[in-house]
C-alpha cells in the first residue's frame, strides 16, 4: 500500500484542507509518488474523456470541491491506484 506525508502549499503558505470531498489528499500523495505535476494528470485525465481545469483539479486535492463517479474512477485508473485507496478504505 502507498503511504506518503504531503502537505498542501501554495506560494509558500500551507492551506487547510477543506471537506468537500475525502480523496483529495491521497489524489496528491499518489501523484507526487509517481512524479506527476497536475498539468501531466489534466492531460492524462483529458484523454480519459474527464476535462477539468488546473484550478478545479486544486480545489479537488485540496479537498475544497467535489468529485463525481466518473471522476473518482478515472483517477484510480490513472494514478494506478485503487478507488477503496482513494476513498481510505485500505
Amino acid at each position: 500500500m502507498l503511504r506518503i506525508s504531503v502537505s498542501v502549499k501554495m506560494y509558500g503558505t500551507k492551506l487547510s484542507l477543506g471537506d468537500r470531498n475525502i480523496i483529495g489528499r491521497r489524489v496528491t500523495e499518489a501523484r507526487l509518488a509517481q512524479g506527476m505535476k497536475q498539468v501531466e494528470l489534466l492531460a492524462k485525465l483529458q484523454l480519459a474523456g474527464i476535462d477539468i481545469s488546473v484550478p478545479a483539479l486544486s480545489l479537488l486535492e485540496g479537498q475544497k470541491r467535489p468529485v463525481s463517479d466518473i471522476e473518482l474512477n478515472a483517477l484510480a485508473d490513472i494514478l494506478n491506484v485503487s478507488v477503496d485507496w482513494l476513498l481510505g478504505r485500505e
